[in-house]
């Protein structure tokens, strides 16, 4: 995620409400022992929450999910949304019932396996009781029908998330949440998945989202159907869909489709501008981090009063009008791509870690500055060291807490601690390991601790010392010697 740098919108902190965090975390599932030969082995329930401890209620325990079948109509007139989910899963735990997470709209049926399931909602959850408990091992099959206006999640600080209905359509966007607002998802960014997604409009309108474009269809009724299929595991808050009025642009970059849209009431120029050198900033970032790791490129651009940020959704960032109205910024266009390699291919295991995503994609922008012949990174880091408030180092990037989640401290400090990092092990060691990580944990997900292992192994040092006062500790760590 960007941040507005025009003043539009203030630091990005989360609320605790947001995922109705007002308990303790929730514990993990406990292991069960092993049935002995000729025994039934017990069947439990799949708890909601995977134990986040930011976030105790997000996601749900007990399966994993390989694959979402979204086919969704929506009709802006009257901001209705009729939708058939399919959700490919493996359950981790044998389940007498389980969870998905729907914030909002009514099901009308539930099947496991095409037989008819019981299901109940507990607020934003979705609770199945399949005719049948599922084995652990078995892979299951998931079908969802439902319908309704969608909610977007509130949120005091960063404006409405998830699902928004607009002027001429409707844009789903939002972190940590959003995807619950408009289909039963397993939303927690540990357990990815790939997607497919068939979205019917009104003739006239586009209708986006991440990936492959598959065409279109239109029919004699005056609707069109989009398709899109996102291959790549896709944490749930990087799915998106834009409906609208928007100009398209395509094309194909060694070998993959290209698919940007700018919001049609936008003028021509700078939003447009920077949105068509996304593949110029994608080549520059992967000669540093690796090959790109996705199958699609783009970006697309709204123009929409409660959206003042940008956001990485997976293959083709969504950049509020807000970055562009005072000319081009491929600044932000570097930071969202370079989450496609740190926050996207490479996900956090737990939201704690976000400086993973946000540091990384921070330091990117400095990177691209300098090949652009601008500041260079160490004049950037200077700049920052020299001018940084005490609340950046009072709040540590490494543990910043839930109300600073998106703080000045997990994206400025972020930042400055990857550079420090690199004027510590030097650059050859530097280098080596920002593609070793986007290698190694392509398509996973990750945790400090690991970053700080890999760091370690590549660079040959011991690094303890330099990761506990630049990620956790609470005072101005002294400038690092460069190597």
């Amino acid at each position: 995620m960007s941040r507005n740098r025009r003043g539009l919108a203030l630091l990005v902190t989360v609320a605790l409400a947001l995922a109705g965090c007002t308990a303790d975390p929730k514990p993990r599932e406990a292991p069960r022992p092993t049935p002995a030969p000729g025994e039934t082995p017990s069947v439990t329930p799949g708890p909601a929450g995977v134990g986040d401890p930011y976030f105790p209620t997000a996601g749900n325990s007990g399966y994993d999910v390989d694959r979402y079948i979204l086919k969704v109509r929506y009709d802006p007139a009257t901001d209705e949304l009729r939708g058939t989910a399919t959700v490919r899963a493996t359950a981790t735990s044998e389940l007498a019932l389980f969870h998905l997470d729907l914030a909002g709209l009514t099901v009308r049926r539930v099947t496991v396996d095409d037989a008819p399931a019981r299901h109940a909602r507990d607020g934003a959850e979705l609770v199945v009781t399949p005719a049948a408990p599922v084995r652990v091992g078995s892979a299951f099959t998931v079908e969802v029908g439902y319908d309704g206006r969608p909610v977007p999640l509130r949120n005091e600080t960063i404006g409405d998330g998830g699902w928004l209905h607009t002027a001429d359509g409707a844009v789903a966007l939002g972190q940590p949440e959003s995807a619950s607002t408009w289909f039963p998802v397993n939303d927690h960014p540990s357990d990815k998945a790939a997607y497919d997604f068939e979205i019917t409009v009104p003739k006239g309108l586009v209708a986006v989202a991440n990936g492959v474009p598959k065409g279109q269809r239109a029919a004699s009724d005056g609707w069109t159907t989009w398709r899109w299929s996102e291959a790549a595991p896709m944490a749930s808050y990087l799915s998106t869909v834009v409906i609208g009025k928007y100009r398209t642009s395509t094309g194909e970059h060694q070998g993959k489709p290209v698919f940007s849209a700018v919001a049609s009431t936008l003028p021509r120029g700078a939003a447009d501008g920077s949105v068509a050198r996304t593949l110029e900033v994608a080549d520059y970032l992967e000669s540093v981090f690796g090959p790109y790791p996705f199958d699609a490129y783009g970006g697309v651009v709204v123009d929409e009063p409660r959206i003042r940020y940008a956001l990485e959704t997976q293959s083709r960032p969504v950049y509020s009008a807000d970055f562009f109205r005072s000319g081009e910024n491929t600044g932000v266009v570097a930071h969202e791509l370079a989450h496609q390699w740190f926050g996207d291919s490479v996900s956090v295991a737990r939201w704690e870690d976000i400086w993973l995503n946000e540091g990384l994609a921070t330091y990117a922008e400095w990177l691209w500055a300098e090949h652009q012949g601008r500041d260079t990174a160490q004049a950037e880091f200077d700049k920052r060291y020299a001018s940084s408030t005490d609340r950046i180092w009072q709040v540590p990037p490494g543990a910043p807490g839930v109300a600073n989640l998106f703080s000045e401290s997990v994206y400025e400090r972020g930042g400055m601690t990857v550079h420090a990092l690199r004027m510590t092990v030097g650059d050859d060691a530097f280098f080596r390991l920002v593609k070793t990580w986007a290698a190694e944990k392509r398509n996973g997900n990750a945790t400090t601790a690991e970053f700080v292992s890999t760091a370690e192994r590549v660079s040959g040092q011991q690094l303890d010392d330099f990761f506990a006062a630049w990620l956790h500790g609470t005072e101005r760590p002294p400038p690092p010697t460069r190597r």
